[in-house]
């Protein structure tokens, strides 16, 4: 039977899935020794140099054959907590609590639990940003307005507080959607620029909904492994009243992508609502999977893996920062956080200084890449005419050391054949 267009709606593959979608026409498996995936959303997750063993087994409890609570296990949530806690809010008086954690089968369920609870606002988010942000919008667009705040170029793909702040009070924005660190960019709003936003949100009641899934992946602006994590949870004043909602879990920073653990932290009775949302939504995580959280949340442990993520994947960077310079290709900018590099093609000749012309000749060589113009987030495809992204490509160093090495030697063999 095929869909009927009155059943079904048309629902195109976009971002890393169109990707592996064609890619999969020319062979393509996930762990196919001759191919690079320099488009994956995810980061390796074997042995790196440094890191705690990877976890293998789970005990269960009888207890963990039965539903949990919607928000996730009473322990978990702790745990969560606690991890806030001691990474962001030493020496405030205002603590996470349980209360103040909900718990859901992967970041894209927890994102769409709290675009569910939003009420009849403008939601501001930026582009380029997170590609799922559009589809996510558009189910819940029929009750609040999206606004566009364009994160350019001259102002490293960014929205300064400055501006927020003029768009929150001249458009009346009641809540605003980011990646930080930014997925595709690698910029990271951090330091006074992410007091300041929070500020912003606390000021003018304006909820931040901050998607810090790559809050591990920091380096310096030298490529250097970043000294620690960033969160907006370290310029919170009182977890239960400013309206911050932050959003993470084990997928990146902890590399365990295939365990679809995610978490936000936030107001008590924000998190709330996000249950009551998830109870019509997905019923709940897995009681099993949360058990297995709790381990890789110990703090020697997490410590230990999130030090070495950022000394092995700073190497990654840096290889993959000068390889794409020489082959003329301009990483702007140049990534202080997650694991891709938001790069310029517009200098290659035509026709490879278009993403999806890249992309395409790119995978006869068995290397994938993401074109640009899928992180043009645009809910309702309500602007028209060519992206702004056109000449841009999303290139991931997720993959080990020596398959992105492979994909970037055989891009150059690419361009000096065709150039």
């Amino acid at each position: 039977m095929t869909n009927d267009p009155r059943v079904m709606r048309p629902i195109p593959y976009m971002g890393v899935i169109y990707v592996v979608a064609e890619a999969m026409k020319l062979g393509f498996r996930n762990g196919h020794p001759d191919w690079c995936n320099l488009g994956q959303g995810q980061p390796e997750v074997g042995v790196i140099e440094g890191a705690p063993p990877r976890l293998m087994d789970i005990h269960l409890e009888p207890i963990d054959h039965a539903y949990g609570h919607i928000c996730g296990t009473e322990e978990l949530r702790q745990v969560v907590a606690d991890h806030y806690n001691r990474l962001y809010r030493q020496g405030k008086a205002s603590k996470y609590t349980a209360e103040n954690v909900c718990i859901a089968s992967g970041g894209r369920l927890m994102l769409s639990r709290i675009f569910a609870t939003l009420g009849e606002v403008n939601l501001a988010y930026q582009t380029p940003d997170y590609t799922a942000y559009q589809d996510m919008i558009e189910y819940h667009q029929h009750r609040f307005t999206p606004v566009l705040l364009p994160a350019t170029e001259e102002d490293g793909f960014s929205v300064s507080p400055t501006t927020l702040e003029r768009e929150v009070v001249s458009r009346g924005i009641g809540a605003f959607v980011v990646s930080n660190p930014c997925n595709p960019t690698g910029n990271v709003i951090q330091g006074s620029d992410l007091k300041s936003y929070a500020e912003i949100a606390r000021t003018h009641k304006m909820l931040l909904i901050l998607d810090e899934f790559y809050s591990h992946f920091i380096y310096g602006k030298d490529g250097s492994p970043g000294s620690g994590p960033v969160s907006g949870a370290s310029y919170v004043e009182d977890v239960n009243k400013d309206p911050l909602l932050l959003v993470d879990g084990l997928t990146k920073s902890f590399r365990y992508p295939g365990w679809r653990l995610s978490w936000a932290v936030g107001p008590a009775e924000m998190i709330d609502t996000i249950g009551r949302a998830a109870s019509a939504i997905d019923g709940g995580a897995s009681r099993l999977v949360q058990r297995a959280a709790m381990a890789v949340l110990e703090p020697k442990r997490a410590d230990g893996e999130t030090d070495a993520l950022r000394k092995a994947f700073s190497k990654k960077r840096n290889l993959m920062v000068e390889h794409l310079k020489q082959m003329n290709i301009r990483c702007c900018p140049e990534p202080e956080g997650t694991f891709y590099c938001w790069a310029s093609i517009k200098e290659l000749p035509a026709p490879l200084n278009r993403g999806e012309v890249f992309f395409t000749e790119a995978l006869k060589h068995r290397v994938m890449t993401v074109p640009g113009a899928f992180f043009d987030v645009n809910p309702g495809n309500r602007r028209h005419g060519v992206s702004p992204f056109e000449s841009w490509v999303r290139f991931s160093f997720g993959p080990p050391l020596d398959n992105v090495a492979m994909g970037l030697e055989r891009l150059e063999s690419m361009l000096s054949v065709t150039v």
